[in-house]
């Protein structure tokens, strides 16, 4: 008869071990993130490619603020391509400017209208700091504006929700039904130049890229400070119960409105982004449908999660190319379907599948220790 010596106890790592441990993973997955997007995208993908894992870059800022607004403030955002073309049709504007050259107008003022000169509203797009300034700033103060009327009469929830996707609609329309100024329902397109750089060479196309991935970076690393400051406990604290917060003294529709106005802007900066990496801003961008599409990202990834969110909002924008090639008609139903699953089966997102799975290895071993 044998008998089998026990293992010894598995040991714990000391408290001031597990905290460098702990300051050391957000540092760590940066350098990764960076590695793959700065060396490991160029050199495995080709131009083309490269090109759309840019306009999915675009996305994944949208879903970084939609991670602070929705999945920390509660704030189901689906008017975020608003702001996101609010920021697109800045940078447009300046651009199509440009390559007009001093003194002439851009090509579809001369197709579609019969003015001579700029309107009022285009001439200061013409200065360069302007229009930069414009794709963060406008969608900012525009979302201070409805915050502020939404916030202060306590609009939450569903009504919030429905809210955000009618000034969604009610901007795609507006933009179509100006031809003259706007490009209506074609948008601004055939967008050649980039602060003097010709995008139609491929070495210019990959500097926008570039561009595009360290921005997005700085906007996790952005979100992830805030997320983890006072005010990130405070915006939780909002989201589970308004009234104690309240109660303990701060107003409610300011943290609110913080992170609806911070998500506006990184959502205006995507789109600014998306015009030289896309060439075209069009109200078929901007609209409620869009809008939708971004939130979905954010969803299916883990709206809690900033890897999450910027990951499913790429994965769900990949799928979009991919499948609508394949099923161009069928796409939509494919995404509302991923949209369903994901929140009836898997709510936290994929970035909860791991802490799910653990939970309920953790119940079926009590529950085999119990019986």
């Amino acid at each position: 008869m044998t008998t089998t010596t026990p293992l010894p106890p598995k040991t714990e790592r000391p408290p001031a071990v597990r905290r460098r441990f702990a300051a050391a993973r957000p540092a760590a997955g940066f350098a990764l993130a960076a590695l793959v997007l700065f060396a490991g995208a160029p050199l495995a993908l080709s131009d083309f490619r490269l090109g759309l894992l840019a306009k999915y870059l675009c996305t994944a800022m949208v879903a970084v603020g939609i991670c602070l607004a929705w999945g920390r403030g509660g704030l189901l955002t689906l008017g975020q391509g608003v702001f996101f073309g609010l920021g697109g049709y800045a940078m447009a504007m300046h651009l199509k400017i440009a390559d007009a050259g001093p003194g002439n107008l851009p090509d579809f003022m001369q197709l579609y209208g019969s003015a001579t000169e700029l309107p009022w509203w285009w001439r200061p797009f013409a200065n360069p700091v302007f229009a930069v300034a414009a794709t963060v700033l406008l969608p900012m103060a525009v979302a201070a504006i409805l915050g502020s009327f939404i916030f202060r009469r306590r609009v939450k929830g569903a009504y919030f929700a429905i809210l955000s996707q009618a000034l969604a609609a009610a901007f795609a329309i507006w933009l179509v039904g100006q031809q003259a100024t706007t490009g209506g329902t074609n948008g601004l397109t055939d967008i050649q130049g980039f602060f003097g750089y010709d995008l139609d060479d491929p070495v210019n196309q990959r500097m926008v890229y570039f561009v595009i991935a360290a921005v997005l970076l700085l906007l996790i690393a952005l979100a992830r400070q805030l997320l983890h400051s006072r005010y990130g406990e405070l915006l939780v604290a909002v989201r589970d119960s308004e009234e104690r917060v309240r109660f303990l003294g701060y107003d409610p529709a300011n943290v609110k409105l913080v992170a609806y106005v911070v998500a506006a802007g990184m959502a205006g900066l995507a789109g600014a982004l998306f015009v030289p990496a896309v060439g075209i801003i069009s109200p078929a961008l901007v609209g409620i449908v869009p809008s939708i599409e971004l939130v979905i990202g954010a969803a299916v990834g883990g709206r809690a999660s900033l890897t999450g969110a910027v990951l499913g909002a790429i994965g769900v924008a990949w799928a979009k190319t991919a499948l609508s090639e394949e099923f161009p008609a069928a796409w939509t139903y494919f995404q509302g379907l991923l949209f369903i699953v994901a929140l009836a089966f898997l709510p936290g997102g994929l970035a909860s599948l791991a802490a799910v799975v653990k939970r309920r290895r953790a119940g079926r071993r009590l529950a085999g220790d119990t019986a």
